[in-house]
């Protein structure tokens, strides 16, 4: 009898809890509306952005098509609020936006595929404007470039 009884507040306890996690109020939101595919068009278009050297990209020059990319975005321009990174032919153009503290140093790096050779461009918004920086990167086919 026991056992029994023991199992069903095992059996409630876990209910419960697995009630709580699944909440939807705990999962973060996806911010659609920054992802969509006119983004870098629409984004950038009626800004004023300055070409930096402050930002610092480092990913590879030459990549093998859809192989998971690494790249580390630095900058020692101050009070940065986000970094956004967008790779230009990609049918979804942003692939990150961090959102920094000031205080914080800039540093983040992240993963991204792509499909055929593009520059990378990355948006530092500060709040004195709006920088950027962009790499190339070629793709090619099975790491043999034919």
């Amino acid at each position: 009898m026991a056992n029994r009884r023991e199992f069903l507040k095992k059996t409630a306890v876990f209910t419960a809890s697995a009630l709580v996690i699944r909440s939807p109020s705990l999962y973060a939101q996806w911010p659609a509306d920054d992802f969509a595919p006119h983004l870098l068009d629409e984004g950038i278009a009626n800004k004023e952005i300055i070409d930096t050297d402050k930002i610092e990209i480092k990913l590879p020059k030459i990549a093998e098509k859809d192989a998971a990319i690494t790249i580390t975005v630095t900058s020692s321009l101050e009070h940065i609020q986000n970094i956004a990174i967008f790779v230009e032919k990609n049918p979804i153009p942003l692939v990150a936006k961090f959102n920094l503290s000031p205080e914080l140093d800039a540093f983040v790096s992240a993963r991204l595929k792509m499909t055929e050779t593009s520059n990378v461009i990355v948006l530092v918004k500060t709040y004195d404007g709006l920088y950027r920086a962009k790499e190339q990167v070629k793709i090619i086919l099975g790491g043999c470039g034919i």
